[in-house]
């Protein structure tokens, strides 16, 4: 009996994966952003120009087998070049050094993605909410998904650790980032 059973679970699960579907980034309708407070006052907006991904998603059940990304750190962008420099530097990315930031997914539960990111040769855990905006037929009939994630990491933990006391106490850039990816992607 317990045979049969172990059988059937093996047979659903691969029936399950056989649904997911192969889809690449659109990069034109895909923002991979972050946001970070400055001298405790405001907020500070940036994305990252340059990147890629791979994407297993089955449409039914809207679920992600497979969700991996490669950011070239040197593509940083917040509208400010001095700025932009300054984090492309040794003190924050050390793009030259560090040339991609990595995700890799390890499972997707209840609207949260778990996997490994790695900024600045550090790999830690993240778990992002994940929100599928819906699954779409575009006009060459090529399937499409929507969907964003966000969340918040420390900086420091991926040794980001530069940083100012002001004046009259704190500290010139937070310590913690919110992340925000909206991506659309498109069927292979």
């Amino acid at each position: 009996m317990k045979y049969y059973v172990r059988l059937l679970l093996v047979l659903t699960f691969l029936v399950s994966m056989t649904h997911a579907k192969e889809f690449i980034i659109d990069n034109t309708h895909t923002t991979v952003g972050f946001n970070v407070t400055h001298m405790m006052i405001s907020n500070v907006k940036g994305k990252f120009n340059i990147y890629s991904g791979d994407i297993e998603f089955d449409p039914a059940t809207k679920q992600f087998s497979k969700l991996t990304a490669k950011i070239e750190a040197s593509s940083v962008d917040t509208g400010i070049v001095k700025r932009d420099d300054h984090l492309r530097s040794a003190d924050f990315f050390d793009a030259a050094k560090y040339k991609t930031i990595d995700f890799v997914m390890s499972s997707m539960k209840d609207g949260k993605v778990y996997g490994k990111l790695s900024i600045h040769g550090i790999t830690k855990d993240v778990v992002l909410d994940v929100k599928i905006h819906g699954v779409i037929k575009d006009f060459q009939g090529h399937q499409r998904v929507g969907f964003t994630l966000e969340g918040v990491i420390n900086r420091k933990d991926f040794g980001l650790t530069w940083n100012k006391i002001l004046e009259g106490g704190g500290l010139t850039v937070s310590e913690d980032v919110k992340l925000a990816i909206d991506v659309e992607a498109i069927e292979l």
